[in-house]
């Protein structure tokens, strides 16, 4: 079953200003959550529902529904104290 990846406006702008290395292996990361939403390597959230992939010192972070196959990108962005602020 193949999920429908989106991208939150902030995120694609985070991905967007990527570059090289960094930008395809993220890239890629996020076009294998349309055939597995909860990798191995996924962690959940605590009390947001949300879920965080790790892929170097980049954090990816998104929502899925599993009602409507979707998988809604919510940050791509660097490990910071600011990471999970204002989720």
């Amino acid at each position: 079953m193949n999920y429908d990846v989106r991208l939150r406006r902030e995120a694609q702008k985070n991905l967007d200003r990527l570059r090289g290395k960094g930008y395809e292996v993220v890239f890629e990361t996020i076009l294998s959550l349309r055939n597995n939403p909860r990798p191995e390597s996924v962690k959940k959230l605590k009390d947001s529902g949300l879920w965080r992939i790790r892929v170097g010192d980049f954090r990816i972070v998104y929502a899925i529904d599993d009602s409507t196959d979707s998988v809604i990108v919510v940050r791509v962005t660097r490990r910071s104290e600011d990471t999970y602020k204002r989720l």
